[in-house]
Protein backbone atom coordinates (compact mmCIF):
# COMPACT_ATOMS: atom_id res chain seq x y z
CA UNK A 1 0.00 0.00 0.00
CA UNK A 2 1.48 3.36 -1.03
CA UNK A 3 1.99 5.85 1.80
CA UNK A 4 0.30 9.16 1.13
CA UNK A 5 2.58 12.15 1.45
CA UNK A 6 0.04 14.95 1.74
CA UNK A 7 -2.74 15.96 4.11
CA UNK A 8 -2.84 14.42 7.59
CA UNK A 9 -0.83 11.42 6.41
CA UNK A 10 2.26 13.64 6.27
CA UNK A 11 2.33 13.78 10.09
CA UNK A 12 2.96 9.99 10.35
CA UNK A 13 0.15 9.63 12.86
CA UNK A 14 -0.94 6.28 14.21
CA UNK A 15 -2.80 4.64 11.28
CA UNK A 16 -5.89 4.10 13.43
CA UNK A 17 -6.02 7.83 14.21
CA UNK A 18 -5.49 8.71 10.56
CA UNK A 19 -8.32 6.38 9.55
CA UNK A 20 -10.66 8.08 12.04
CA UNK A 21 -9.70 11.54 10.75
CA UNK A 22 -10.35 10.48 7.15
CA UNK A 23 -13.70 9.01 8.22
CA UNK A 24 -14.77 12.43 9.54
CA UNK A 25 -14.27 13.90 6.07
CA UNK A 26 -11.26 16.11 6.86
CA UNK A 27 -8.75 16.20 4.02
CA UNK A 28 -6.27 19.02 4.64
CA UNK A 29 -5.00 20.23 8.03
CA UNK A 30 -5.71 23.83 9.01
CA UNK A 31 -2.92 26.34 9.66
CA UNK A 32 -2.92 25.75 13.42
CA UNK A 33 -2.85 21.98 12.86
CA UNK A 34 0.03 22.16 10.38
CA UNK A 35 2.20 24.05 12.84
CA UNK A 36 1.14 22.50 16.14
CA UNK A 37 0.93 18.76 15.47
CA UNK A 38 4.68 18.22 14.77
CA UNK A 39 5.67 20.24 17.87
CA UNK A 40 3.32 18.34 20.19
CA UNK A 41 4.27 14.96 18.68
CA UNK A 42 7.91 15.82 19.40
CA UNK A 43 7.05 16.27 23.09
CA UNK A 44 7.86 19.99 23.25
CA UNK A 45 5.95 22.54 25.31
CA UNK A 46 3.99 24.99 23.17
CA UNK A 47 2.00 28.22 23.29
CA UNK A 48 -0.63 28.42 20.54
CA UNK A 49 -2.47 31.65 19.84
CA UNK A 50 -5.58 30.97 17.79
CA UNK A 51 -9.29 31.74 17.85
CA UNK A 52 -12.18 29.30 18.20
CA UNK A 53 -13.18 27.73 14.88
CA UNK A 54 -9.64 27.31 13.54
CA UNK A 55 -9.38 23.57 14.20
CA UNK A 56 -7.29 23.87 17.35
CA UNK A 57 -9.02 20.94 19.08
CA UNK A 58 -7.68 18.52 16.48
CA UNK A 59 -4.34 20.37 16.66
CA UNK A 60 -3.76 18.96 20.15
CA UNK A 61 -6.09 15.92 20.17
CA UNK A 62 -4.42 14.09 17.27
CA UNK A 63 -0.79 14.26 18.48
CA UNK A 64 -1.77 13.49 22.09
CA UNK A 65 -3.72 10.40 21.01
CA UNK A 66 -0.67 9.38 18.98
CA UNK A 67 1.38 9.43 22.21
CA UNK A 68 -1.16 7.53 24.33
CA UNK A 69 -0.35 3.95 25.36
CA UNK A 70 -3.68 2.02 25.36
CA UNK A 71 -2.08 -0.77 27.40
CA UNK A 72 -1.59 1.56 30.38
CA UNK A 73 -4.87 1.89 32.28
CA UNK A 74 -4.11 5.24 33.90
CA UNK A 75 -4.62 8.96 33.13
CA UNK A 76 -1.99 10.03 30.62
CA UNK A 77 -3.37 13.30 29.25
CA UNK A 78 -5.29 16.13 30.92
CA UNK A 79 -7.13 18.78 28.93
CA UNK A 80 -8.49 21.76 30.89
CA UNK A 81 -11.40 23.77 29.46
CA UNK A 82 -13.13 26.84 30.94
CA UNK A 83 -16.73 25.59 30.64
CA UNK A 84 -18.76 22.38 30.74
CA UNK A 85 -19.88 22.87 27.13
CA UNK A 86 -16.34 23.18 25.83
CA UNK A 87 -15.18 20.24 27.97
CA UNK A 88 -17.94 18.07 26.48
CA UNK A 89 -17.10 19.24 22.97
CA UNK A 90 -13.40 18.44 23.42
CA UNK A 91 -14.18 15.04 24.97
CA UNK A 92 -16.45 14.21 22.03
CA UNK A 93 -13.67 15.16 19.60
CA UNK A 94 -11.22 12.85 21.39
CA UNK A 95 -13.74 10.00 21.30
CA UNK A 96 -14.27 10.57 17.56
CA UNK A 97 -10.55 10.47 16.76
CA UNK A 98 -10.01 7.46 19.07
CA UNK A 99 -12.85 5.38 17.60
CA UNK A 100 -10.43 2.92 16.04
CA UNK A 101 -8.07 2.76 19.03
CA UNK A 102 -9.25 -0.16 21.21
CA UNK A 103 -8.66 0.35 24.91
CA UNK A 104 -8.50 4.15 24.83
CA UNK A 105 -11.07 5.76 27.15
CA UNK A 106 -12.07 9.42 27.53
CA UNK A 107 -13.81 10.93 30.56
CA UNK A 108 -15.33 14.41 30.84
CA UNK A 109 -15.11 15.94 34.32
CA UNK A 110 -17.31 18.98 34.98
CA UNK A 111 -19.67 20.49 37.53
CA UNK A 112 -23.39 19.82 37.51
CA UNK A 113 -22.88 16.05 37.21
CA UNK A 114 -22.32 13.45 39.98
CA UNK A 115 -18.70 13.26 41.15
CA UNK A 116 -18.72 9.51 41.90
CA UNK A 117 -18.90 8.20 38.31
CA UNK A 118 -16.28 10.74 37.19
CA UNK A 119 -13.76 9.72 39.83
CA UNK A 120 -14.51 6.05 39.21
CA UNK A 121 -13.81 6.47 35.47
CA UNK A 122 -10.46 8.11 36.25
CA UNK A 123 -9.50 5.40 38.74
CA UNK A 124 -10.58 2.71 36.26
CA UNK A 125 -7.91 3.92 33.87
CA UNK A 126 -9.36 6.53 31.50
CA UNK A 127 -6.27 7.70 29.59
CA UNK A 128 -7.78 11.06 28.51
CA UNK A 129 -9.29 13.36 31.13
CA UNK A 130 -11.08 16.50 29.89
CA UNK A 131 -12.01 18.72 32.83
CA UNK A 132 -13.08 22.12 34.05
CA UNK A 133 -10.65 23.45 36.70
CA UNK A 134 -13.19 23.84 39.51
CA UNK A 135 -14.54 20.29 39.38
CA UNK A 136 -11.06 18.80 38.92
CA UNK A 137 -9.94 20.53 42.13
CA UNK A 138 -12.91 18.94 43.88
CA UNK A 139 -11.57 15.54 42.81
CA UNK A 140 -8.04 16.43 43.92
CA UNK A 141 -9.37 17.16 47.40
CA UNK A 142 -10.69 13.59 47.47
CA UNK A 143 -7.60 12.02 45.87
CA UNK A 144 -4.50 14.20 45.55
CA UNK A 145 -2.68 11.50 43.53
CA UNK A 146 -5.33 11.27 40.81
CA UNK A 147 -3.15 13.18 38.30
CA UNK A 148 0.21 11.66 39.23
CA UNK A 149 0.52 9.68 35.96
CA UNK A 150 -0.35 12.51 33.54
CA UNK A 151 2.32 13.12 30.89
CA UNK A 152 0.49 15.69 28.73
CA UNK A 153 -1.36 18.83 29.86
CA UNK A 154 -3.37 21.10 27.56
CA UNK A 155 -4.92 24.40 28.65
CA UNK A 156 -7.63 25.17 26.09
CA UNK A 157 -8.86 28.78 25.92
CA UNK A 158 -6.59 29.75 28.80
CA UNK A 159 -7.58 33.41 28.64
CA UNK A 160 -11.22 32.47 29.26
CA UNK A 161 -10.21 30.37 32.27
CA UNK A 162 -8.53 33.39 33.84
CA UNK A 163 -11.47 35.66 33.02
CA UNK A 164 -13.71 33.22 34.89
CA UNK A 165 -11.45 33.38 37.96
CA UNK A 166 -9.74 29.97 37.77
CA UNK A 167 -6.20 31.21 38.51
CA UNK A 168 -6.04 29.68 41.99
CA UNK A 169 -7.50 26.37 40.76
CA UNK A 170 -4.91 26.21 37.98
CA UNK A 171 -2.07 26.60 40.46
CA UNK A 172 -3.48 23.73 42.54
CA UNK A 173 -3.66 21.55 39.42
CA UNK A 174 -0.12 22.42 38.32
CA UNK A 175 1.22 21.32 41.72
CA UNK A 176 -0.61 17.98 41.47
CA UNK A 177 0.96 17.12 38.09
CA UNK A 178 4.37 15.54 37.50
CA UNK A 179 7.00 18.25 36.79
CA UNK A 180 8.24 16.25 33.77
CA UNK A 181 4.94 16.57 31.88
CA UNK A 182 4.53 18.22 28.49
CA UNK A 183 2.44 21.41 28.70
CA UNK A 184 0.56 22.97 25.78
CA UNK A 185 -1.34 26.24 26.17
CA UNK A 186 -3.90 27.58 23.69
CA UNK A 187 -5.31 31.08 24.04
CA UNK A 188 -7.02 33.55 21.72
CA UNK A 189 -5.14 36.39 23.42
CA UNK A 190 -1.88 36.51 25.40
CA UNK A 191 -2.26 39.06 28.21
CA UNK A 192 0.41 39.41 30.88
CA UNK A 193 -1.39 36.92 33.13
CA UNK A 194 -1.11 34.20 30.47
CA UNK A 195 2.54 35.01 29.81
CA UNK A 196 3.20 34.77 33.56
CA UNK A 197 1.71 31.25 33.65
CA UNK A 198 3.88 30.26 30.70
CA UNK A 199 7.02 31.57 32.40
CA UNK A 200 6.28 29.63 35.59
CA UNK A 201 5.02 26.34 34.18
CA UNK A 202 6.26 25.82 30.60
CA UNK A 203 9.79 24.77 29.60
CA UNK A 204 11.26 26.56 26.57
CA UNK A 205 7.90 26.60 24.79
CA UNK A 206 7.58 26.86 21.03
CA UNK A 207 5.28 29.67 19.90
CA UNK A 208 2.61 29.24 17.23
CA UNK A 209 0.48 32.22 16.27
CA UNK A 210 -2.30 32.09 13.71
CA UNK A 211 -3.57 35.42 12.44
CA UNK A 212 -7.26 34.60 12.49
CA UNK A 213 -9.11 37.63 13.75
CA UNK A 214 -10.18 38.55 10.25
CA UNK A 215 -10.11 35.00 8.87
CA UNK A 216 -12.56 33.89 11.53
CA UNK A 217 -15.14 36.43 10.38
CA UNK A 218 -14.48 37.00 6.67
CA UNK A 219 -16.88 34.19 5.68
CA UNK A 220 -19.59 35.79 7.81
CA UNK A 221 -21.79 38.60 6.52
CA UNK A 222 -21.84 41.24 9.26
CA UNK A 223 -24.19 44.13 9.83
CA UNK A 224 -25.27 46.43 12.65
CA UNK A 225 -28.50 48.21 13.49
CA UNK A 226 -28.81 51.35 15.62
CA UNK A 227 -31.58 51.04 18.22
CA UNK A 228 -32.67 52.46 21.56
CA UNK A 229 -31.93 50.16 24.50
CA UNK A 230 -35.64 49.74 25.29
CA UNK A 231 -36.51 48.86 21.68
CA UNK A 232 -34.28 45.81 21.29
CA UNK A 233 -37.02 43.19 21.62
CA UNK A 234 -39.19 45.00 19.07
CA UNK A 235 -36.19 45.26 16.73
CA UNK A 236 -35.40 41.54 17.09
CA UNK A 237 -39.00 40.58 16.27
CA UNK A 238 -38.95 42.82 13.19
CA UNK A 239 -35.64 41.41 11.97
CA UNK A 240 -36.86 37.83 12.39
CA UNK A 241 -39.76 38.61 10.06
CA UNK A 242 -37.42 39.13 7.11
CA UNK A 243 -34.31 37.08 7.93
CA UNK A 244 -34.22 33.70 6.18
CA UNK A 245 -32.58 31.56 8.88
CA UNK A 246 -32.36 27.88 9.70
CA UNK A 247 -31.18 28.09 13.31
CA UNK A 248 -30.14 31.19 15.22
CA UNK A 249 -28.33 32.04 18.44
CA UNK A 250 -28.92 35.36 20.21
CA UNK A 251 -26.39 36.72 22.71
CA UNK A 252 -27.37 38.86 25.70
CA UNK A 253 -25.39 39.92 28.76
CA UNK A 254 -27.48 38.68 31.66
CA UNK A 255 -29.20 35.47 32.72
CA UNK A 256 -32.50 37.31 33.20
CA UNK A 257 -32.29 38.72 29.68
CA UNK A 258 -32.06 35.19 28.25
CA UNK A 259 -35.32 34.28 29.98
CA UNK A 260 -37.13 37.50 29.06
CA UNK A 261 -36.21 37.43 25.38
CA UNK A 262 -36.87 33.69 25.00
CA UNK A 263 -40.34 34.20 26.50
CA UNK A 264 -41.06 37.08 24.11
CA UNK A 265 -40.03 34.93 21.15
CA UNK A 266 -42.13 31.97 22.31
CA UNK A 267 -45.14 34.28 22.66
CA UNK A 268 -44.74 35.16 18.97
CA UNK A 269 -44.71 31.49 17.97
CA UNK A 270 -40.97 30.93 17.59
CA UNK A 271 -39.39 27.71 18.89
CA UNK A 272 -36.98 29.35 21.31
CA UNK A 273 -35.22 28.56 24.61
CA UNK A 274 -32.85 30.24 27.06
CA UNK A 275 -29.31 29.03 27.82
CA UNK A 276 -27.52 30.45 30.86
CA UNK A 277 -25.35 29.40 33.77
CA UNK A 278 -28.29 28.82 36.13
CA UNK A 279 -29.87 26.17 33.93
CA UNK A 280 -29.18 22.59 35.09
CA UNK A 281 -26.64 20.68 33.02
CA UNK A 282 -29.09 18.03 31.80
CA UNK A 283 -31.48 20.77 30.67
CA UNK A 284 -28.65 22.62 28.88
CA UNK A 285 -27.78 19.44 27.01
CA UNK A 286 -31.44 18.99 26.01
CA UNK A 287 -31.55 22.55 24.67
CA UNK A 288 -28.44 21.99 22.52
CA UNK A 289 -29.73 18.62 21.27
CA UNK A 290 -33.08 20.24 20.39
CA UNK A 291 -31.28 22.96 18.44
CA UNK A 292 -29.31 20.33 16.55
CA UNK A 293 -32.30 18.21 15.54
CA UNK A 294 -34.71 21.05 14.72
CA UNK A 295 -37.04 20.93 17.72
CA UNK A 296 -35.68 24.41 18.55
CA UNK A 297 -34.77 27.14 16.08
CA UNK A 298 -33.55 29.92 18.39
CA UNK A 299 -31.38 29.86 21.53
CA UNK A 300 -30.93 32.99 23.64
CA UNK A 301 -27.65 32.68 25.53
CA UNK A 302 -25.01 34.38 27.62
CA UNK A 303 -21.39 34.22 26.47
CA UNK A 304 -20.22 31.62 28.98
CA UNK A 305 -23.26 29.37 28.48
CA UNK A 306 -22.70 29.27 24.72
CA UNK A 307 -18.94 28.61 24.80
CA UNK A 308 -18.14 25.42 22.95
CA UNK A 309 -21.54 25.33 21.25
CA UNK A 310 -21.06 24.01 17.70
CA UNK A 311 -24.30 23.35 15.79
CA UNK A 312 -24.03 23.17 11.98
CA UNK A 313 -27.63 24.42 11.61
CA UNK A 314 -26.77 27.86 12.99
CA UNK A 315 -26.96 30.28 10.06
CA UNK A 316 -27.39 33.51 12.04
CA UNK A 317 -26.01 35.15 15.18
CA UNK A 318 -27.81 38.12 16.73
CA UNK A 319 -25.74 40.18 19.17
CA UNK A 320 -28.71 41.65 20.99
CA UNK A 321 -26.41 43.10 23.65
CA UNK A 322 -23.00 44.48 22.76
CA UNK A 323 -20.14 42.14 23.82
CA UNK A 324 -17.67 43.38 26.40
CA UNK A 325 -14.66 43.27 24.07
CA UNK A 326 -13.78 42.57 20.41
CA UNK A 327 -12.50 39.08 21.19
CA UNK A 328 -15.90 38.13 22.61
CA UNK A 329 -17.52 39.45 19.44
CA UNK A 330 -15.30 37.22 17.28
CA UNK A 331 -16.08 34.23 19.52
CA UNK A 332 -19.81 34.94 19.31
CA UNK A 333 -20.14 35.27 15.56
CA UNK A 334 -17.87 32.24 15.17
CA UNK A 335 -20.91 30.15 16.17
CA UNK A 336 -21.97 30.53 12.51
CA UNK A 337 -19.97 30.32 9.30
CA UNK A 338 -18.07 27.29 10.65
CA UNK A 339 -15.88 25.12 8.44
CA UNK A 340 -16.37 27.35 5.41
CA UNK A 341 -20.16 27.55 5.66
CA UNK A 342 -21.89 30.87 5.08
CA UNK A 343 -23.24 32.80 8.05
CA UNK A 344 -24.79 36.12 8.95
CA UNK A 345 -24.20 38.15 12.12
CA UNK A 346 -26.28 41.13 13.24
CA UNK A 347 -25.24 43.50 16.03
CA UNK A 348 -27.71 45.81 17.82
CA UNK A 349 -25.95 49.04 18.78
CA UNK A 350 -27.28 51.73 21.10
CA UNK A 351 -25.93 55.26 20.53
CA UNK A 352 -23.64 55.00 23.56
CA UNK A 353 -22.08 51.83 22.13
CA UNK A 354 -20.95 53.33 18.82
CA UNK A 355 -17.39 53.63 20.11
CA UNK A 356 -17.22 49.89 20.87
CA UNK A 357 -18.47 49.22 17.34
CA UNK A 358 -15.50 51.22 16.03
CA UNK A 359 -13.15 49.18 18.23
CA UNK A 360 -14.62 45.93 16.87
CA UNK A 361 -14.15 47.14 13.30
CA UNK A 362 -10.54 48.13 14.01
CA UNK A 363 -9.64 44.83 15.70
CA UNK A 364 -11.31 42.60 13.10
CA UNK A 365 -10.11 44.74 10.20
CA UNK A 366 -13.60 44.74 8.72
CA UNK A 367 -16.35 47.31 8.32
CA UNK A 368 -19.63 46.23 9.91
CA UNK A 369 -22.20 47.71 7.55
CA UNK A 370 -25.24 49.53 8.89
CA UNK A 371 -28.67 48.16 7.98
CA UNK A 372 -32.09 49.63 8.48
CA UNK A 373 -35.01 48.00 10.17
CA UNK A 374 -37.44 46.39 7.70
CA UNK A 375 -40.37 48.64 6.85
CA UNK A 376 -43.98 47.51 6.69
CA UNK A 377 -43.70 46.59 3.00
CA UNK A 378 -40.69 44.32 3.63
CA UNK A 379 -42.52 42.60 6.50
CA UNK A 380 -45.63 42.14 4.34
CA UNK A 381 -43.59 40.68 1.47
CA UNK A 382 -41.81 38.29 3.87
CA UNK A 383 -45.06 37.05 5.40
CA UNK A 384 -46.66 36.48 2.02
CA UNK A 385 -43.53 34.64 0.84
CA UNK A 386 -43.68 32.31 3.86
CA UNK A 387 -47.38 31.65 3.24
CA UNK A 388 -46.69 31.00 -0.45
CA UNK A 389 -43.91 28.55 0.35
CA UNK A 390 -46.14 26.65 2.76
CA UNK A 391 -49.07 26.40 0.31
CA UNK A 392 -47.24 25.84 -3.00
CA UNK A 393 -46.48 22.11 -2.39
CA UNK A 394 -50.16 21.48 -1.58
CA UNK A 395 -51.62 22.88 -4.80
CA UNK A 396 -50.44 20.18 -7.24
CA UNK A 397 -53.08 17.54 -6.49
CA UNK A 398 -55.42 19.52 -4.24
CA UNK A 399 -58.20 19.77 -6.81
CA UNK A 400 -58.28 16.01 -7.44
CA UNK A 401 -58.31 15.15 -3.72
CA UNK A 402 -60.42 18.00 -2.32
CA UNK A 403 -62.28 19.42 -5.33
CA UNK A 404 -65.52 17.64 -4.53
CA UNK A 405 -65.34 18.78 -0.92
CA UNK A 406 -64.88 22.37 -2.13
CA UNK A 407 -68.03 22.12 -4.24
CA UNK A 408 -70.02 20.71 -1.33
CA UNK A 409 -68.79 23.32 1.16
CA UNK A 410 -69.53 26.26 -1.13
CA UNK A 411 -73.02 24.83 -1.70
CA UNK A 412 -73.65 24.14 2.00
CA UNK A 413 -72.34 27.53 3.13
CA UNK A 414 -73.81 29.41 0.19
CA UNK A 415 -70.62 31.21 -0.77
CA UNK A 416 -68.26 31.52 -3.72
CA UNK A 417 -65.01 29.51 -3.94
CA UNK A 418 -63.13 32.82 -3.53
CA UNK A 419 -64.94 33.58 -0.27
CA UNK A 420 -64.25 30.08 1.07
CA UNK A 421 -60.56 30.31 0.09
CA UNK A 422 -60.31 33.67 1.86
CA UNK A 423 -61.87 32.17 5.01
CA UNK A 424 -59.39 29.29 4.95
CA UNK A 425 -56.50 31.75 4.53
CA UNK A 426 -57.75 33.72 7.52
CA UNK A 427 -57.66 30.52 9.55
CA UNK A 428 -54.19 29.58 8.23
CA UNK A 429 -52.82 32.99 9.25
CA UNK A 430 -54.53 33.01 12.67
CA UNK A 431 -56.67 35.94 11.62
CA UNK A 432 -53.65 38.02 10.61
CA UNK A 433 -54.61 40.50 7.92
CA UNK A 434 -51.72 40.59 5.42
CA UNK A 435 -52.04 44.24 4.45
CA UNK A 436 -49.74 47.24 4.87
CA UNK A 437 -52.25 49.07 7.04
CA UNK A 438 -52.62 46.09 9.41
CA UNK A 439 -48.84 45.62 9.78
CA UNK A 440 -48.25 49.32 10.46
CA UNK A 441 -50.81 49.19 13.27
CA UNK A 442 -49.38 46.05 14.90
CA UNK A 443 -46.57 47.76 16.75
CA UNK A 444 -44.51 50.89 16.35
CA UNK A 445 -41.46 50.06 14.27
CA UNK A 446 -38.09 51.03 15.67
CA UNK A 447 -36.76 54.23 14.05
CA UNK A 448 -34.13 53.71 11.36
CA UNK A 449 -31.72 55.89 13.24
CA UNK A 450 -31.34 56.55 16.95
CA UNK A 451 -31.09 60.10 18.25
CA UNK A 452 -27.95 61.27 19.99
CA UNK A 453 -27.29 60.00 23.44
CA UNK A 454 -30.19 57.58 23.89
CA UNK A 455 -31.15 59.72 26.90
CA UNK A 456 -34.47 60.93 28.37
CA UNK A 457 -35.71 64.38 27.36
CA UNK A 458 -34.33 67.20 29.51
CA UNK A 459 -36.91 68.39 31.99
CA UNK A 460 -37.16 69.72 35.50
CA UNK A 461 -37.36 66.25 37.02
CA UNK A 462 -34.64 64.65 34.84
CA UNK A 463 -32.39 62.44 37.01
CA UNK A 464 -28.77 63.54 37.36
CA UNK A 465 -27.24 60.10 36.72
CA UNK A 466 -29.93 57.77 37.96
CA UNK A 467 -30.42 56.13 41.34
CA UNK A 468 -27.45 53.81 40.87
CA UNK A 469 -25.09 56.82 40.64
CA UNK A 470 -26.43 58.39 43.83
CA UNK A 471 -26.30 55.29 46.01
CA UNK A 472 -24.02 55.73 49.00
CA UNK A 473 -21.12 53.25 49.22
CA UNK A 474 -21.66 50.27 51.53
CA UNK A 475 -19.72 50.53 54.84
CA UNK A 476 -16.24 49.01 54.66
CA UNK A 477 -15.18 45.85 56.46
CA UNK A 478 -12.18 46.13 58.78
CA UNK A 479 -8.83 45.84 57.02
CA UNK A 480 -10.17 46.83 53.61
CA UNK A 481 -9.79 49.97 51.51
CA UNK A 482 -12.19 51.13 48.84
CA UNK A 483 -10.72 51.93 45.41
CA UNK A 484 -12.30 53.62 42.42
CA UNK A 485 -11.96 53.19 38.66
CA UNK A 486 -13.54 55.41 36.02
CA UNK A 487 -14.77 52.31 34.18
CA UNK A 488 -18.45 51.54 34.66
CA UNK A 489 -21.52 49.92 33.14
CA UNK A 490 -21.59 52.33 30.22
CA UNK A 491 -18.13 51.03 29.26
CA UNK A 492 -19.53 47.51 29.09
CA UNK A 493 -17.95 46.54 32.41
CA UNK A 494 -19.39 43.92 34.77
CA UNK A 495 -18.17 42.89 38.22
CA UNK A 496 -16.74 39.62 36.87
CA UNK A 497 -14.49 41.58 34.46
CA UNK A 498 -12.98 43.61 37.29
CA UNK A 499 -12.64 40.53 39.51
CA UNK A 500 -10.87 38.53 36.81
CA UNK A 501 -8.47 41.34 35.96
CA UNK A 502 -7.49 41.99 39.59
CA UNK A 503 -7.10 38.29 40.38
CA UNK A 504 -4.98 37.66 37.30
CA UNK A 505 -2.75 40.73 37.39
CA UNK A 506 -2.65 41.36 41.14
CA UNK A 507 -1.91 37.80 42.18
CA UNK A 508 -4.52 37.92 44.96
CA UNK A 509 -6.63 35.09 46.34
CA UNK A 510 -10.37 35.41 45.70
CA UNK A 511 -11.19 35.96 49.37
CA UNK A 512 -8.87 38.99 49.48
CA UNK A 513 -11.22 40.99 47.27
CA UNK A 514 -14.37 42.36 48.87
CA UNK A 515 -17.48 43.93 47.40
CA UNK A 516 -17.41 45.18 43.79
CA UNK A 517 -19.98 47.86 42.95
CA UNK A 518 -20.43 48.75 39.27
CA UNK A 519 -22.13 52.09 38.59
CA UNK A 520 -22.89 53.77 35.26
CA UNK A 521 -19.74 55.89 35.03
CA UNK A 522 -17.41 54.34 37.62
CA UNK A 523 -16.90 51.27 39.84
CA UNK A 524 -15.82 50.70 43.44
CA UNK A 525 -13.70 47.74 44.55
CA UNK A 526 -12.77 46.71 48.11
CA UNK A 527 -9.11 45.63 48.41
CA UNK A 528 -6.81 44.74 51.32
CA UNK A 529 -5.54 47.83 53.18
CA UNK A 530 -2.24 46.08 53.88
CA UNK A 531 0.08 46.53 50.90
CA UNK A 532 -2.50 48.54 48.95
CA UNK A 533 -0.05 51.00 47.34
CA UNK A 534 2.15 48.16 46.08
CA UNK A 535 -0.92 46.38 44.70
CA UNK A 536 -2.16 49.52 42.90
CA UNK A 537 1.29 49.98 41.36
CA UNK A 538 1.17 46.35 40.19
CA UNK A 539 -2.23 46.97 38.56
CA UNK A 540 -1.11 50.24 36.96
CA UNK A 541 -1.03 48.94 33.36
CA UNK A 542 -3.93 46.51 33.67
CA UNK A 543 -6.60 46.81 30.97
CA UNK A 544 -10.24 45.70 31.12
CA UNK A 545 -12.39 45.50 27.98
CA UNK A 546 -9.59 47.28 26.11
CA UNK A 547 -9.42 50.23 28.57
CA UNK A 548 -6.99 51.06 31.37
CA UNK A 549 -8.24 50.11 34.84
CA UNK A 550 -6.50 53.01 36.66
CA UNK A 551 -7.57 52.03 40.19
CA UNK A 552 -7.13 54.75 42.84
CA UNK A 553 -7.88 54.89 46.57
CA UNK A 554 -11.39 56.31 47.02
CA UNK A 555 -11.74 59.11 49.55
CA UNK A 556 -15.28 59.38 50.94
CA UNK A 557 -15.28 62.96 52.14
Amino acid sequence: MTQETGGFAAFNLNPNILAAVIATGYEEPSAIQQQSIPIIMAGQDMIGQAQTGTGKTAAFALPILHCIDPAKREPQALILAPTRELALQVATAFETYAKQMPGVTVVAVYGGAPMGPQLKAIRNGAQIVVATPGRLCDHLRRDEKVLSTVNHLVLDEADEMLKLGFMDDLEVIFKALPPTRQTVLFSATLPQSIRAIAERHLRDPQHVKIQTKTQTVTAIEQAHLLVHADQKTSAVLSLLEVEDFDALIMFVRTKQATLDLASALEAKGYKAAALNGDIAQNQRERVIDSLKDGRLDIVVATDVAARGLDVPRITHVFNVDMPYDPESYVHRIGRTGRAGREGRALLLVTPRERRMLQVIERVTGQKVAEVRLPDAQAVLDARIKKLTNSLAPLVADAESTHGDLLDRLTADIGCTPRALAAALLRKATNGQALTLAAIEKERPLVPNSAPRGDRPERSGDRPDRGDRERRAPVPLAEGRARCRTALGARDGIAAKNLLGAILNEGGLAREAIGRIQVRDSFSLVELPEDGLEKLLAKLKDTRVAGKQLKLRRYRED
